[in-house]
Formats: structure tokens, C-alpha cells, sequence
């Protein structure tokens, strides 16, 4: 695909992002999701954060949100970069997206899955697997932070220190609704123990109130 259409062609690069994500990457849909928000945002520019954010919503509405997700960024990219009719391309992108990220994770399980219960009897392996998990808690956090400024404050500025960058928004554009709804879906999740498919179409529902009227 880079021979034909050049390493810098939205396809390529989607290509070699989704193939290389699916070979390193670990940890669980939210894990994964932290890595491709920043750098289909951040890196890429295929979507804006408001677009990623409407992407996960979209996804939390029905089952397999991760496959989802990578569909909605690979199918915008597609449509903005790829300098064809906006749905051809969209298509075609997500057709990247969703072939190079499937291919690689067959790979391995093909290649490992003679190897699972023989891993799992090697002491050193384990514990650094257990290293990894605590790793991975961190990497969902950070996603959470991410996705919670992004919600909250409809202006957010990246700001640059060093090697590492941070998002910094500006207290003018606090959003009280989306606060609300958020504050309200926690309590009833974690204090009234309410169902998450309850939870979220309720939420959902205050949401189109909010902005339709």
C-alpha cells in the first residue's frame, strides 16, 4: 500500500498505525483507546477531541466499543485525507482501520496459543504480567482524565513541556451540563447500583433534552 500510494497517504499512515497498534498494544479496549485518542488527534489529525468523544459515545451504545471506535476514527481520516469523494473515502478508511487491525491480532493468537499454559507456569513472566496490569490501570486512568477534560470544558489547549504535553482548559468554557449528567451517572452506578444500559440511555436522553431545548 505505501508503494502505490506513498508513505504519507492517509491510507498508509492508517495502515502502519492500526497494524502497529494491533502487534504492541495490550490491556483491554480502554487501554488500547488512550494510545489511538492521542495519536489520531494529537499525532494525525484525522478527528478532532469532540469527534473521538461522539466516536466512544457512539460505541458504549452497543457491544465490541473498541473495533467500533477504530472504524469511526479510520472512516473520518478516510474522508477528510484521502482526496476522494468523502464516503469512498470514509469507506475505504474504515476498510483499512478494520482489516489491519484485525490481521496482526490473528497472528499472534495463532502463533501463541500453543504457548498460553506454559506461559503462565513461568514464575518471571507472570510477574511481570502482573507489572503490566498495574500499568494498564494507569494507561485507563489516563484515558478517563482525557475524555473527562474534553467533556467538561469544550476549549482545551495542548500545551507543550518538554517531551510531554498537557491538556489545558480554559475554565470559561466549563460545560454545567455534562458535569451534571457525569456527577448523576456516577452516583447511580457506584451509589445506587443502577444498570449500565439504564444508566446510559438515561444519560443520553438528558443530553438531546439539554441541547434541543
Amino acid at each position: 500500500m505505501q508503494a502505490a500510494l506513498g508513505v504519507e497517504h492517509v491510507f498508509s499512515q492508517e495502515a502502519r498505525f492500526f497494524s502497529v497498534m494491533a502487534t504492541v498494544t495490550f490491556g483491554g479496549a480502554y487501554a488500547v483507546l488512550a494510545y489511538v485518542a492521542q495519536q489520531a488527534v494529537e499525532v494525525y489529525g484525522w478527528l478532532r477531541p469532540d469527534e473521538m468523544l461522539t466516536g466512544l459515545g457512539l460505541a458504549e451504545t452497543t457491544p465490541g466499543p473498541l473495533i467500533l471506535v477504530l472504524l469511526f476514527v479510520g472512516y473520518l481520516g478516510g474522508a477528510r485525507l484521502a482526496a476522494l469523494e468523502p464516503v469512498t473515502g470514509g469507506v475505504l478508511g474504515a476498510l483499512v482501520a478494520l482489516w489491519f487491525t484485525f490481521a496482526p491480532c490473528f497472528l499472534w493468537i495463532f502463533a501463541g496459543a500453543p504457548y498460553v499454559e506454559t506461559v503462565r507456569n513461568v514464575r518471571w513472566l507472570a510477574a511481570a504480567l502482573a507489572g503490566v496490569t498495574a500499568a494498564v490501570v494507569g494507561v485507563i486512568a489516563n484515558l478517563a482524565l482525557w475524555f473527562a477534560i474534553h467533556v467538561l470544558f469544550t476549549t482545551v489547549e495542548e500545551r507543550g513541556f518538554g517531551p510531554f504535553s498537557v491538556a489545558v482548559p480554559h475554565p470559561a468554557s466549563f460545560d454545567p451540563a455534562a458535569a451534571i449528567i457525569g456527577l448523576a451517572a456516577a452516583i447511580a452506578l457506584l451509589r445506587l447500583k443502577i444498570g449500565m444500559i439504564q444508566v446510559l440511555a438515561a444519560s443520553a436522553l438528558a443530553g438531546m433534552v439539554w441541547l434541543l431545548t
